[in-house]
């Protein structure tokens, strides 16, 4: 879609959540397709930087609730596959805020009125009531109602006696061909780090873990004693004509890597680096270091 929009080849685009702007790599890039579209939805419960990006055509905010405001409340997933009742807090409400889904249900309801009594629901209860009969693994999410209320899908063994669901109860695997992974001498394999943050949503600019800040460079003792780099030198790393500076900070890596923090650190990142089949951006680069 991004791409689409900097080839002007996309009218609208509506975007729930997220920020394009922070996560994608080479933020240049992905600024100048979002400031080409003629129409832009943001669906937030906050402000962030990519609805700030001016347009050619219009920019609509629209204030979504979040998930403890939401009349019926609202289910959140662990990663044990157990899908665990959220209700709603009591407490004050922006008047012109929505829940999330019936911004999207009268979207399509007024788009397509034709299919207006397939999408338009009464609440979050109606809601999980149909996901139970559109998904039969998700049996027994409709009952969810009350705070502890939880329900796991697919019941408690995926793969009972480990027979799968195939033909011939089987899983199979899929042979693929990873990159050549090439690095010419003296250069450094650049990975992005998270830290102290939510997705994009930095909350602290020190990570607790290690003390290193936001700008840190992390490298390990035996690059920074080769190359005569104390821990708090300036550095700038270079991928071609792309370049970011921060200090050194050594830390426990196998020699010839470094990590940065993720997102100040996609000013690195090739956006048309990306996996063959899924188009994921590659979130590494390799770069070459200078003091400064």
């Amino acid at each position: 879609m991004i791409d689409a929009a900097h080839a002007r080849e996309l009218d609208a685009l509506v975007s729930s959540g997220g920020n394009f702007l922070e996560v994608l790599p080479d933020p240049d890039y992905c600024r100048e397709a979002l400031s080409r579209l003629k129409l832009r939805v943001h669906i937030d419960i906050v402000l962030s930087s990519q609805m700030l990006v001016p347009a050619e055509g219009d920019v609509l905010l629209l204030p979504a609730q979040t998930r403890y405001e939401m009349a019926g409340g609202v289910t959140e997933t662990s990663t044990e596959r157990r899908v665990i009742f959220s209700p709603e807090v009591e407490g004050p409400r922006i008047g012109e805020a929505w829940p999330e889904w019936k911004i999207f249900t009268e979207l399509a309801a007024t788009t397509r009125p034709e299919i207006s009594r397939l999408v338009r629901f009464t609440g979050t209860p109606a809601i999980r009531e149909e996901i139970e009969r559109a998904v039969p693994f998700y049996e027994g999410i409709a009952g969810l109602r009350r705070f502890g209320d939880s329900v796991q899908y697919g019941g408690r063994h995926l793969c009972p006696d480990g027979r799968f669901p195939t033909p011939d109860g089987r899983g199979g695997f899929s042979a693929v061909d990873p990159p050549a992974l090439e690095r010419p001498d003296g250069a450094f394999s650049v990975a992005t780090r998270r830290g102290k943050q939510f997705n994009s949503m930095v909350h602290e600019r020190m990570d607790g873990f290690n003390g290193a800040m936001r700008e840190a460079v992390l490298m390990s003792p035996y690059d920074a004693d080769r190359l005569g780099l104390p821990d708090g030198t300036p550095v700038e790393l270079r991928a071609g004509e792309r370049s970011y500076r921060g200090k050194v900070l050594r830390a426990p890596l196998v020699p010839g890597n470094l990590q940065v923090h993720w997102p100040e650190g996609n000013v690195l990142l090739d956006e048309t680096r990306r996996s063959p089949q899924a188009r994921i951006p590659d979130y590494n680069a390799v770069v070459t270091v200078r003091a400064l």
